[in-house]
C-alpha cells in the first residue's frame, strides 16, 4: 500500500508540473506573436518581460521544469521555491481578478497571453502546491523568502524610473501607474504589493498544511 501511495504521488507531482511547463510555454508563445501594443497590460513581443505578470509565470515554468526533473531523478526539491513561484503568480491572479478587471472591463485582461499568465498558470500552480507542495510542514519562515519576488520587481521598477525619469504615455517607465499620486503613494502601493505577496504565501502554506493533514489523517 505505501509502494502504490508512493507511486501516485510520483506521477501526480510529474504530471502536474510538466503540465505547469506546458501552459506557461503556450503563455509565452501568445505573448511573442502578439503584436498588439498598450491593451490590456499587454506590450509588443518580447517588451512583455516587463510586465511582473510575465516574470512571475516563466519562474514559475522553470521551477516547475526543474522540479519535474528533481522527481524524475527522485531527489527531495527545495520547497520553498515552489512557495515562492505560486505565491509569485497568486499576486498576479489575485490583483487582476480582484482590482484591475473589474476596474477596467474594456480592457479585457484575459485575451491572448493574458488569458494564460493572469488565470490559468496561476490557478493551476497554485492548486498544485495546495496537494503536492510538500510531504512535510513548510516551516514559517519559507512565506518571507516567498515575498522576494514582488520586493525585487518592486525595487528594480522604482530604480528605473529615478534613473530614467517617468517618461510620457505611451513610452512611460511607469507602465502600471504606480506614481500617478505621486512617490508616497507609489512607494505606498509597492508596499502592499510586497505584503500581499507574503499573504498568500502564507494562505498558500496554511492550505497546504490542512490538505497535508487531511491526506494523513486518511492514511491512519
Amino acid at each position: 500500500m505505501k509502494e502504490k501511495n508512493t507511486s501516485v504521488w510520483f506521477w501526480a507531482e510529474l504530471i502536474c508540473n510538466i503540465l505547469i511547463v506546458v501552459l506557461t510555454l503556450c503563455g509565452i508563445y501568445a505573448m511573442i506573436t502578439n503584436h498588439a501594443s498598450g491593451t490590456g497590460l499587454t506590450d509588443s513581443g518580447w517588451k512583455n518581460l516587463k510586465y511582473f505578470t510575465v516574470l512571475s509565470n516563466i519562474f514559475c515554468g522553470i521551477v516547475a521544469a526543474v522540479k519535474a526533473v528533481f522527481v524524475l531523478i527522485k531527489k527531495e526539491f527545495p520547497v520553498f521555491l515552489k512557495l515562492a513561484a505560486a505565491a509569485a503568480v497568486g499576486v498576479t491572479f489575485l490583483i487582476v481578478a480582484a482590482f484591475l478587471a473589474p476596474l477596467y472591463p474594456e480592457l479585457n485582461l484575459y485575451q491572448g497571453g493574458n488569458l494564460w499568465f493572469h488565470l490559468i498558470v496561476p490557478l493551476v500552480a497554485m492548486a498544485e502546491f495546495l496537494f503536492l507542495g510538500s510531504k512535510e510542514k513548510i516551516p514559517f519562515r519559507y512565506t518571507v523568502f516567498s515575498a522576494v519576488a514582488a520586493l525585487a520587481y518592486g525595487g528594480g521598477y522604482l530604480a528605473n524610473i529615478l534613473i530614467n525619469g517617468i517618461g510620457e504615455w505611451p513610452h512611460s517607465n511607469d507602465w502600471y501607474g504606480f506614481l500617478n499620486w505621486g512617490l508616497p503613494a507609489g512607494l505606498a502601493i509597492y508596499a502592499g504589493i510586497v505584503i500581499l505577496n507574503w499573504l498568500i504565501a502564507v494562505i498558500l502554506r496554511f492550505c497546504n498544511e490542512v490538505v497535508r493533514k487531511i491526506i494523513l489523517t486518511r492514511k491512519e
